[in-house]
């Protein structure tokens, strides 16, 4: 490993499927789950996930429902409590 490259924990970085292939694609072929980790710098408990079936195409699960607002029902509540802060209304 070079010198001064830093590995530690990055976070909510993913990884494209091009490398996720690769790496199932390395250790299908004979490699170690450990090297193809070290090889390709992601972590061991990647490779295990990609290797499942399906887990190559992995996605992490995101919000379950729309974040999107109801601006009818906004301004309906406005309209009923208009003395209301909008820390009340949250």
């Amino acid at each position: 490993m070079a010198m001064g490259m830093d590995l530690g924990n990055h976070g909510d970085m993913r990884c494209s499927s091009d490398l996720r292939q690769r790496v199932v694609d390395f250790v299908r072929n004979g490699g170690s789950k450990a090297e193809a980790a070290r090889r390709f710098m992601v972590g061991e408990a990647s490779v295990y996930r990609w290797l499942k079936s399906g887990g190559v195409a992995y996605k992490r699960p995101g919000p379950r429902r729309s974040r999107k607002l109801d601006w009818e029902h906004v301004r309906r509540h406005v309209e009923a409590h208009p003395d209301w802060t909008q820390a009340e209304r949250a």
